[in-house]
């Protein structure tokens, strides 16, 4: 990578950022204190004040450009709740800062070829723009304000779902990214040897309306079906569907950004948490698989196809459209086997918490997984909104197991 090609793509990132924010009102960008998002308006500092602090001011040691600015952005040191009580700035004077630094980045990738110190750190803080654009999504839709305005692409027809296995005999397996690679996630380097054993795998996402069958099946207030913390979960939150379900008619209408919509049989239930996936795999006598399976069955290459780049045909990535899909969309990006969409639509959660790999080393954002080891779940595959040039068949996202508001799915595994 060069620099210009990653000037090019700070930018791409950055229009993204502003794209999914800026038809919002100031009252949206502040927002309600919640657990699971930030105020939008500190969020896009924070996400510009990571760039100057990895590029220009680590890369390339530039003094700060905003004195208070590790006070109001640093989210290490800036505890969650007090995101809505900083004096941030404002709308007009944030939109600057961002443009003063990535500016100036600019400015110092064209000056000359990139070190492998840069290189490093420039995508570090790119894949993290990104990440945060996913996240704006996210807090769209945990909010209920508006679909993102952006133009979408609409969806080719699609066939018929897929409901059966594929069975995968197992065996000696090499998982993670080689400590060497060009770029990875300090939470995926180190590849090491894993014994798989054989196993089968649901070809697509469990859809909404299986999930409602569980549901209709009174699969909320049946103790056995759920875990010993998964039931403390469903009694204290009172939980006897997925978040944004609610009864319309004799059937189910879901909410999308600000918009209910009847239930869409074929679309993947999504919003829900690894309790509820866990629950529905007892109802279903299947269960999860844990995420060396499902890396192990996504495949040896790069991409589940191959190790060509993905394109609009293989994934449904980059926000092509305002939403979750068909779980038969997509054939182009078949694994060999068959295994459908293992990439984009949903992430999908497994069974395996997120644990270190053998001899972990934390990279320059040293806050980036070790915070996070064992209290986690691991999901695997990206969504909707998530780019194609972050994702790959290795890449480790990890939730508390109680979060319904990420873009969540999962499939399944049989039992034998």
């Amino acid at each position: 990578m060069e620099g210009t090609e990653l000037a090019n793509l700070l930018r791409d990132a950055r229009t993204r950022t502003l794209s999914l924010v800026g038809d919002l009102e100031d009252e949206q960008l502040i927002g309600p204190e919640m657990s699971t998002v930030n105020p939008l308006l500190w969020e896009i500092g924070h996400v510009s004040w990571f760039q100057e602090r990895w590029c220009l001011r680590a890369a390339y040691g530039h003094a700060p450009l905003l004195v208070q600015g590790d006070e109001l952005y640093d989210s290490i040191a800036v505890l969650h709740d007090a995101r809505w009580d900083l004096q941030l700035l404002t709308r007009d004077r944030v939109r600057v800062y961002m443009e003063r630094i990535l500016s100036q980045v600019e400015s110092e990738l064209a000056r000359g070829a990139l070190d492998a110190r840069m290189r490093e750190l420039g995508q570090l803080v790119l894949f993290h723009e990104d990440m945060h654009g996913e996240a704006f999504v996210m807090t769209r839709q945990t909010l209920g304000f508006p679909c993102m305005s952006i133009p979408t692409k609409a969806l080719a027809d699609v066939s018929l779902p897929l409901v059966e296995d594929v069975a995968f005999e197992g065996g000696v397996f090499h998982q993670g990214t080689p400590r060497d690679a060009a770029f990875a996630f300090d939470n995926e380097r180190g590849r090491h040897e894993r014994t798989v054993a054989p196993f089968r795998m649901s070809r697509v996402c469990v859809t909404q309306a299986e999930y409602a069958s569980f549901v209709a099946d009174d699969g909320y207030q049946r103790p056995e079906l759920w875990s010993e913390s998964g039931w403390r979960w469903c009694k204290a939150e009172g939980a006897r569907h997925p978040v944004y379900w609610r009864r319309d008619g004799e059937g189910w209408a879901r909410r999308h950004f600000e918009l209910w919509k009847p239930l869409e049989s074929n679309l993947p239930v999504h919003h829900v948490n690894a309790y509820e996936a866990d629950a529905y795999c007892r109802w279903k006598g299947r269960r999860l698989p844990s995420e060396t399976e499902w890396e192990y069955a996504a495949g040896r290459t790069r991409f589940p196809w191959g190790d060509a780049k993905a394109t609009r045909s293989h994934a449904h990535l980059d926000l092509q459209c305002n939403g979750v899909c068909n779980v038969s969309a997509y054939a182009q990006g078949d694994t060999p086997e068959g295994l459908r969409q293992m990439l984009g639509n949903v992430w999908e959660w497994t069974s395996s918490a997120f644990e270190p790999y053998p001899d972990f080393q934390p990279g320059f954002y040293r806050e980036y997984s070790q915070p996070w080891f064992h209290d986690h779940r691991v999901v695997r595959g990206g969504a909707y909104p998530t780019r194609s040039r972050t994702i790959h068949n290795r890449m480790r996202n990890f939730y508390l197991p109680e979060r319904s508001d990420p873009i969540v799915g999962f499939r399944t595994c049989a039992l034998d």
